[in-house]
């Protein structure tokens, strides 16, 4: 009876966290360069006296989908989109340079380059500062180009350059803010074999459909294992009502 319990126990519990996983892909369907969490279940052996028995279950989150999402061009100066593989670097909340996939951009009062959270876009000589009343471009290898507001295109300034990064994604690991940042804690050098599409962003690469389904199907599990728990219940009921009467 206690394997019983103890099984629908673990099993509920850990279909509740991947449901919170589904709930945070859905939830990002339409933020710039999300990538969806992957999360699956599986046994663990449940060691004691005897032998070994696979009564616990645990939800295991191999890391992320790092597939690519859908381009979609928006004519805005400050958006780009980070074509096959390759990170935007920033820093984090926590100072710490973190990298990201959303490149909707946009300059704080201060004139600092910054994305829609408010976090300081890295460039490869550290923070990148706007000028006031400019045009900015953004070329393909991540060069921030500015011009005068209605000036000649011969008075061109180059104010800096998006730090671009590529490393391999099992060195990654997302943190609770949604960003990635290597495992070491180390930070990843420039590549400049990465590049960028001006004025377009990165959709995100979640399958509403699938997620929908998953989460539907984790639903089902979830009330499988609370009948199995009221199973358990209706049986220990049962049977010391048995021990009574024979007592």
């Amino acid at each position: 009876m206690d394997r019983l319990i103890y099984t629908a126990m673990t099993g509920a519990s850990q279909v509740l966290q991947q449901q919170a996983a589904v709930s945070e892909n859905l939830a990002n369907v339409n933020t710039p360069g999300f990538r969806a969490v992957l999360n699956t279940f599986r046994a663990v052996p449940l060691r004691g006296e005897g032998l070994p028995t696979r009564t616990f279950v645990v939800d295991s989150t191999p890391g992320a989908d790092f597939a690519p999402g859908v381009l979609q061009q928006t004519g805005r100066d400050l958006d780009v989109a980070v074509t096959g593989e390759g990170w935007l670097a920033v820093l984090g909340p926590d100072g710490k340079e973190a990298y990201t996939r959303n490149g909707s951009l946009q300059i704080a009062p201060n004139g600092v380059l910054q994305n829609r959270i408010g976090l300081n876009v890295v460039g490869d000589g550290g923070e990148i500062t706007i000028p006031p009343d400019t045009e900015v471009t953004i070329a393909k290898d991540g060069t921030i180009s500015t011009v005068p507001s209605g000036g000649q295109a011969t008075s061109i300034i180059v104010v800096g350059r998006l730090k671009l990064v590529n490393p391999p994604p099992e060195q990654l690991a997302r943190g609770d803010d949604g960003l990635f940042r290597l495992k070491d804690g180390a930070t990843a050098d420039p590549d400049a074999a990465v590049s960028v599409v001006p004025r377009s962003l990165e959709g995100s690469n979640v399958n509403t459909v699938e997620a929908i389904v998953s989460m539907i199907s984790l639903a089902r599990k979830f009330d499988m294992q609370m009948k199995m728990l009221q199973s358990a219940d209706n049986n220990a009921r049962q049977a010391s009502q048995i021990m009574s009467l024979t007592g």
